[in-house]
């Protein structure tokens, strides 16, 4: 029974994780079709956004990566010829 909650939680925090991952690449790529930026570089506010938005990014993508390689089965301490 225990765990059936395990797989359920891991299952929501990973939609959970990537839904967020995908409005942040959404909103990101908003912000670059869409919004007008000055000739000679990139608005202020646009570059603290990304200054802001990557390590956010970065972790979540690294969390996702984590609960995605996580086994959770006990390694066998059996030989595959034992019986």
């Amino acid at each position: 029974m225990k765990t059936d909650w395990d797989a359920l939680l891991r299952f929501i925090i990973g939609v959970t994780l990537s839904l967020t991952l995908a409005g942040i690449v959404a909103v990101v790529l908003f912000s670059l079709v869409f919004v007008t930026q000055p000739m000679n570089g990139m608005a202020p506010n646009d570059e603290a956004f990304f200054n802001l938005i990557t390590p956010l990014a970065t972790f979540i993508t690294g969390s996702l990566g984590t609960l995605l390689a996580m086994n959770k089965k006990p390694p066998s301490d059996k030989k595959e010829g034992d019986a």
